[in-house]
């Protein structure tokens, strides 16, 4: 299941955290946060499943899966869904005042939601998103060193607002059988699935840096996502920086 904790001891309660081999980085220049709400129950959602895993190649772009879990109610419970996941969709949909919420739905950077099937309208809010300036500019860096995972966030950031900074563990592949409701009888794979978040704690403009423990990590996390996000979680906006990296 996806939880989301608030962080009190950085070294103690991060369970979920980037890293890559011992001593290299990941810094990040990402183009887009992609965040796709799916469900296994929703007939619509497998084309966008395929285009999220397309992204997951492009090195310029964060995809990440959240099932969402308000169809189980159809004749399937989704197995990897959590109700965070749809809280998180409807606090994108307050915040914009739109109250689009549906599946499968991408919002992008934060900010700019598209049919999550729809690859072109995914780039034209990616361009969109990306209006500002400030949009993913913080040059945010992990790296795995002496069993330590390092987040980095920068100082500067003129014009930006506080910012929560947030880890997002990752399962690379998950594939399921479906067994019943509008998929019924199709073996779906699902990419970057987020299973777990942890907030790292805030940022103001000024430099801030964690250090973890590699051994709290999940079993069966791949690698996971570090976020840099106006707002709170209750009501998130634009991603100002972003990274990725995997485990293995």
């Amino acid at each position: 299941m996806v939880r989301i904790f608030m962080v009190r001891d950085c070294l103690a309660c991060a369970i979920v955290v980037a890293c890559t081999t011992a001593a290299s980085y990941a810094g990040a220049e990402p183009r887009a946060v992609i965040e796709l709400f799916t469900s296994q129950g929703c007939s619509s959602c497998p084309p966008a499943d395929k285009l999220l895993s397309q992204f997951v190649s492009d090195p310029s772009l964060i995809p990440i899966s959240l099932p969402i879990d308000y169809w189980d109610y159809l004749g399937w419970k989704d197995t990897l869904a959590d109700p965070r996941n749809s809280a998180r969709q409807r606090a994108y949909s307050r915040m914009r005042g739109d109250r689009e919420v549906y599946t499968p739905q991408v919002v992008v950077n934060g900010s700019v939601h598209a049919l999550g099937s729809d690859k072109e309208a995914i780039e034209a809010a990616i361009a969109l998103s990306r209006k500002s300036g400030m949009t993913l500019s913080l040059p945010v860096t992990m790296a795995v060193a002496d069993g330590r995972v390092l987040v980095s966030v920068p100082g500067g950031g003129d014009g930006h607002s506080l910012a929560e900074v947030w880890i997002c563990g990752l399962i690379k592949a998950a594939t399921v059988a479906i067994g019943r409701g509008e998929n019924r009888g199709k073996t779906i794979t699902y990419h970057n699935v987020a299973r777990h978040w942890v907030k790292l704690g805030t940022w103001n403009g000024k430099s801030e840096s964690w250090s973890l423990p590699l051994q709290e990590f999940d079993e069966g996390i791949d690698e996971a996502a570090v976020m840099v996000q106006g707002g709170t979680v209750e009501k998130p906006s634009a991603m100002f920086g972003a990274a990725v990296a995997a485990f293995h």
